[in-house]
């Protein structure tokens, strides 16, 4: 499997396993699905877009970008998404270790996650194992799918 920059032709296999996250509704804040343009328009406007790819399959990907701007413009952000039958094949780790990468080349110098839902905890204990720090606890700050409220927690490494 190689983590590399997205191509064009692999926006359909992008665009289902994004919206498949949006979908359950429990991890990103995104509400609208993207479709082909808003898709392609989305993923080129990101700093940088990575893929998890086996002979021509997409099994992930993530998003790079800045978190803030001006004199905090070196603060980036990044989302991630696994397909759900590609889960627990260390695919995401794969994808973090590329997206700091990409960031430090970039010339970003701190990656932070300002909304980790608090239950994400494959997402949590990955990140705390690669060397992220939790900076505390947002009360309700993500509202799920059914409404409900749960807890944030915000993450970040410096580069």
């Amino acid at each position: 499997m190689e983590i590399r920059k997205f191509r064009k032709s692999d926006l359909p296999e992008m665009i289902k396993i994004w919206n498949e996250v949006v979908e359950a509704g429990n991890a990103f804040p995104q509400e609208d699905l993207l479709d082909l343009k808003t898709g392609e328009e989305f993923f080129s406007s990101q700093s940088h877009a990575g893929v998890a790819a086996d002979n021509g399959r997409i099994f992930g990907l993530y998003i790079l970008h800045p978190n803030n701007i001006g004199r905090c413009g070196h603060i980036c952000n990044a989302s991630y998404a696994v397909s759900s039958e590609s889960r627990g094949k260390h695919i995401g780790e794969k994808l973090v270790l590329d997206c700091i990468m990409q960031a430090k080349n970039i010339g970003f110098k701190i990656l932070q996650f300002n909304a980790v839902v608090e239950s994400n905890i494959h997402a949590r204990h990955l990140y705390e194992r690669i060397g992220f720090q939790q900076l505390g606890i947002i009360p309700n700050g993500f509202r799920m799918k059914d409404g409900s409220y749960e807890n944030i927690c915000p993450y970040f490494i410096k580069l």
